[in-house]
């Protein structure tokens, strides 16, 4: 197998290794570059007192011939340094940025974040007790000290900017900027008191400000019910029946603790509509639930699983494996436990005193000419109906993300039913109306997606980091054929090349403060410092107010 493919399947990728990747397809005259390549990330002259980001064009880039030998070739050799506004923080944008920096040495990157504080599903998504996952923060952090990047913090695209102010100003616009929404079921009763989204809960005890106002009522009983089976809704489980002075040393916040301490959950089950090879969650998150103190999982139909395992596919061997071992005690012999619950769909939810008491289940089976082995199997609903009491609920059925406010000005068709940018799979954004000849879809010039929404809210971090790397190598390889970007007239640019500095001006004179990476930096080691009082890697600030605040202080 090629390391590469070895690095993307690991949970994480340190530093080192995104190194390795990021430069395996830089080339000088035919041949791979040297490590020395790199050093363009090196920052002999960042100033980290400063909070100007740095402006100044770097040394030009000359492009490869055999580059340039194509249809599209001009001279693209000749042009100035590629000026890229992205747009997200998160890992998508992040591993886009560090390819593109280290595949173009003349291009400067402005990161563009709502928050003041950057990382996105990273800092509020990955879970408190998975901090080996979190360790890509260190790639981000040596891409953030190039004198070529730029972090804008606290400033809303489409809100506090225009995506038409930007645009004079930049070469490219990539568009990182993941799922800010989740998929609803559908189903009367939802929005009963009772019924959380995972997404919402997710980020409460990850200190997103937007839901720190959450209070889920873990005290109303003891049955709790995830309506889902993907890694968010395992994720969910093991946080309500971990004990919580295991998680005590995580970034968890202090909020959540304090209400995880008072919980009255004793059961979780985990329902889905099919069965479980067809279960979105992975080995890792499953395995970790079987190794809970004094939590037992109820084991399950073995008839779902063929009866010599060892045929099935890898991935589902190894599922099955876990999932048919189970605990050695059972749910009757132990203080907490939990379950999965397939072929049922959620009907409606129930709340006769006001509060969610019951949700009504849909029996599913597999359709006639289904194989119930197979990863793609269809199910089709029965007549049967199944009731299952509970005070709490959580809606895990998927992420989605919206349209930014100007997508449409820039020529940019969002999908909203599959909650993406559409995109021709490599990250180039597409529209149906500029397709070149008799064709009906073309590129929209110098506008590029990566993540959730370029391919929707699937994968892991390293998935994430695969994917980045394609858009940015498509945006390199269009730079260097001389493809048309943002504002190129007749082969030439009218970009101004100015960057924020284009727009900054016009964005504080809206009472909004931006933030550079030296303001951040200073959020987290006021973070880290409450942290460290209560014996953790760091205690987040639960609103906007109290990060700026330290700015001032």
């Amino acid at each position: 197998m090629h390391p590469t493919q070895r690095l993307l399947e690991a949970p994480y990728t340190c530093a080192s290794c995104v190194r390795r990747i990021a430069t395996a397809s830089i080339v000088r005259n035919g041949r791979p570059a040297p490590v020395q390549a790199l050093r363009s990330l090196e920052n002999p002259r960042h100033d980290s007192t400063t909070s100007r980001p740095f402006t100044r064009p770097p040394r030009r880039f000359t492009t490869p011939a055999r580059l340039t030998r194509n249809a599209y070739s001009t001279a693209a050799a000749s042009r100035k340094g590629l000026r890229v506004a992205v747009i997200g923080s998160g890992p998508a944008g992040f591993y886009t940025a560090y390819r593109l920096i280290n595949k173009i040495h003349d291009a400067v990157i402005d990161m563009y974040e709502q928050l003041p504080v950057p990382y996105g599903l990273v800092r509020f998504g990955v879970a408190p007790d998975h901090p080996d996952v979190k360790k890509c923060q260190d790639t981000f952090e040596e891409l953030a000290l190039s004198p070529r990047f730029n972090y804008i913090g606290n400033v809303r695209v489409g809100h506090d900017v225009a995506l038409s102010q930007l645009k004079p100003h930049y070469d490219a616009i990539l568009f990182s900027y993941g799922a800010s929404e989740d998929r609803k079921l559908g189903i009367p009763g939802e929005d009963l008191p009772g019924v959380f989204s995972a997404r919402e809960f997710v980020g409460w005890y990850n200190g997103l400000p937007q839901f720190q106002g959450l209070q889920p009522q873990l005290q109303a009983g003891e049955q709790a019910v995830v309506i889902g089976q993907g890694n968010v809704a395992l994720d969910v489980v093991r946080m309500l029946l971990t004990p919580v002075d295991t998680l005590k040393s995580t970034d968890i916040t202090e909020q959540a603790i304090q209400t995880l301490s008072e919980s009255k959950v004793r059961s979780v089950r985990v329902v889905g509509r099919r069965g479980p090879l067809q279960a979105a969650f992975t080995v890792k998150e499953a395995r970790e639930l079987m190794h809970i103190p004094s939590v037992a999982f109820e084991p399950i139909d073995r008839t779902l699983y063929p009866p010599e395992i060892k045929k099935l596919p890898r991935i589902q061997k190894r599922i099955g494996e876990v999932l048919l071992k189970g605990t050695p005690d059972t749910p009757q012999d132990s203080p907490k436990s939990w379950a999965l619950d397939f072929l049922k769909a959620p009907k409606s939810m129930a709340a006769p005193s006001g509060h969610l008491s019951s949700i009504t289940f849909t029996k599913q089976q597999f359709a006639p000419d289904a194989d119930p082995f197979d990863h793609s199997a269809r199910v089709v609903p029965t007549d049967e109906e199944v009731t299952m009491d509970t005070s709490l609920a959580f809606r895990s059925v998927g992420y989605k993300s919206t349209a930014l406010p100007g997508l449409m000005e820039l020529g940019v068709p969002f999908d909203s039913k599959l909650g993406i940018i559409p995109n021709d799979v490599h990250g180039r954004i597409i529209t149906p109306s500029s397709g070149p000849g008799n064709l009906t879809a073309g590129h929209v010039h110098g506008l590029y997606c990566a993540g959730w929404v370029k391919r929707g809210p699937t994968g892991v971090i390293a998935s994430t980091m695969n994917d980045a790397f394609s858009s940015a190598d498509i945006i390199a390889q269009d730079w260097a054929a001389g493809v048309p970007f943002l504002n190129d007239v007749h082969g030439v640019s009218e970009s101004t090349g100015l960057g924020w500095d284009g727009v900054k001006e016009g964005v504080m004179s809206k009472g909004v403060r931006p933030l550079s990476w030296a303001d951040w930096k200073i959020i987290d080691k006021a973070e880290r410092a409450r942290g460290k009082e209560k014996g953790k890697e760091r205690e987040k600030f639960p609103s906007v107010e109290e990060m700026l605040s330290v700015l001032d202080a």
